[in-house]
């Protein structure tokens, strides 16, 4: 079983999200939206500026009319003055006191036609008013609404100051705050008699109206609020439970569980999440795979080393016991046949085991095949064939087109296809390499006059030990890796490698390189 592994702690992370990031997802998408919601919510303090401006248009509402009710009762004789009063207080609403120069009242309207409204005693509301008094306060203090002093008919000594009226001939108007928290407006005039008009009225319409507005917007945000939470909740739903799903499959998988975890693809999905379920899906596949094939690999070489092991010892524990020369001779050579065997074995293996890695950080340059191509025909035509094979190169003219690739791993590909053609070429045969463009990729043929390769096992020449050799070859001189080690590097360049048949129809194997030919940017 693989160990458990650590993430590294020292992984950057971004200062502003450092403290989201300890959060699941779920509350943070809940805080997002309901984030949005509570700015929404934030009406209810505009409210406020809304009350603030309808007071104020109240008040110059009240101040004009205790104007005009001052001049009227100027022009009025003061026999009519009591009648008119009472008729001024009933239309307007208003209770309309008439005080002298001492301040007394010379006139009142709820002694004349009886009070035109009565202040509410808040002991004697229900729960729904005192709750929407207590809401009330609690705005008022948060958005810090200035205090209006209270209205207490009992004890008041006729506010505003008539004074002031008197001095100035001017309209003055006070704002109160009633017992059940509705503004009382008091405005003075002053008549030509140096009299004074006070006009007290209770605007509980204003607070009505407040009220009002305030319990359709609450009913909007608790309508959105719901909404909001019901999608928040959907939404995490869909994003953070795929996302636990993926995270338990991915822990199993790195506990060593990799054959009993099936990671869910979500095949229904087509956003991102569903995107990386099926990266995740494919990648625990091929993790998968490469486990099998590290397995069969180790137990490959276990299979091919112990053959010459077992030869080796047989060797050694006979020539322990043989004294006779000739025979000690050929149990010496048998030893160094295997030595070699097993060193070569080594080697390619060693090879076959750090290809993939040794490719990963591989640094690819522009090469053209062609020039590597033919020094290596022309190395092997300076050492000369024993066999009198000869060795043809088939160039088309735009076969110079380059391709990226790491020179020397390119270069052990090829070296490999002219090892196997020469080997399986009769005497006197021809060996010949073709090279060509199709498309975006440039073609590599190498070709021989041998027995050639079964259909049905065009595919298993390139598995690891897989090795099918000439019957007059040695037994041993090759490790059965050089075509796996092959394929590896070709596929490592994004290219492709494949036994076809000959166009020709005559005997032979050809080999079949592909490789992307390089952009006209790579470096």
């Amino acid at each position: 079983m693989v160990p458990a592994t650590a993430s590294r702690k020292s992984d950057p992370r971004n200062p502003a999200t450092r403290w989201s990031d300890q959060v699941s997802l779920t509350p943070r998408i809940l805080a997002v939206n309901v984030f949005a919601l509570l700015l929404l919510g934030g009406g209810f303090f505009y409210l406020d500026s809304f009350r603030t401006r309808i007071l104020d248009g109240r008040v110059m509402q009240v101040r004009r009319e205790a104007g005009l009710m001052a001049e009227a009762l100027a022009a009025a004789p003061k026999k009519a003055r009591p009648a008119l009063l009472a008729r001024l207080a009933h239309d307007t609403d208003a209770r309309l006191q008439l005080l002298d120069t001492a301040d007394e009242v010379l006139l009142d309207s709820e002694q004349l036609g009886g009070p035109t409204f009565t202040l509410i005693d808040p002991r004697t509301d229900g729960l729904s008013q005192r709750a929407a008094r207590w809401l009330d306060a609690g705005i008022d203090f948060i958005v810090r609404a200035p205090s209006s002093p209270t209205y207490d008919p009992a004890r008041y000594r006729v506010p505003p100051d008539p004074d002031m009226a008197r001095r100035t001939l001017a309209l003055s108007a006070t704002v109160w705050r009633a017992p059940d928290r509705t503004p009382v407006i008091t405005a003075a005039a002053a008549l030509p008699d140096r009299s004074v008009l006070l006009s007290t009225i209770n605007a509980r319409d204003i607070t009505e109206r407040v009220r009002v507005e305030r319990y359709r917007l609450s009913l909007v945000v608790l309508f959105a609020l719901l909404i909001s939470v019901a999608l928040s909740l959907f939404l995490a739903r869909t994003i953070v439970d795929p996302l636990r799903r993926l995270a338990r499959a991915a822990v199993r998988v790195r506990l060593g569980r990799a054959r009993e975890v099936v990671v869910p693809r979500l095949p229904d999905r087509r956003d991102e999440i569903g995107m990386l379920a099926r990266a995740l899906s494919d990648m625990s596949l091929a993790l998968r795979a490469r486990i099998d094939a590290t397995e069969a690999f180790a137990a490959d070489v276990t299979h091919e080393m112990k053959n010459p092991l077992a030869s080796l010892r047989s060797a050694v524990d006979v020539l322990a016991r043989v004294d006779d020369h000739d025979a000690q001779a050929r149990l010496l050579a048998i030893v160094a046949d295997d030595v070699q065997r097993l060193d070569r074995l080594i080697s390619d293996i060693s090879e076959a085991s750090r290809l993939d890695a040794q490719l990963s950080r591989a640094k690819f340059e522009r090469i053209d095949l062609v020039s590597m191509i033919e020094g290596l025909l022309a190395q092997r035509a300076q050492r000369g064939s024993t066999r009198g094979i000869r060795l043809h190169l088939d160039l088309m003219p735009d076969a110079h087109a380059p391709v990226m690739a790491e020179g020397g791993r390119l270069e052990r590909v090829f070296d490999n296809l002219l090892d196997n053609a020469l080997s399986f070429s009769p005497d006197r045969g021809i060996v010949s390499t073709a090279i060509r463009r199709v498309g975006g990729e440039i073609e590599v043929r190498v070709e021989d006059e041998g027995p050639g390769v079964p259909e049905e096992a065009r595919e298993a020449i390139f598995r690891r030990f897989h090795s099918v050799r000439p019957s007059e070859e040695a037994f041993g001189k090759h490790s059965g890796l050089g075509l796996a080690i092959a394929r590896t590097i070709v596929e490592g360049h994004q290219g492709s490698i494949a036994v076809e048949s000959r166009e020709d129809r005559l005997s032979g194997a050809r080999f079949v390189v592909r490789l992307p030919v390089a952009d006209e940017e790579a470096a």
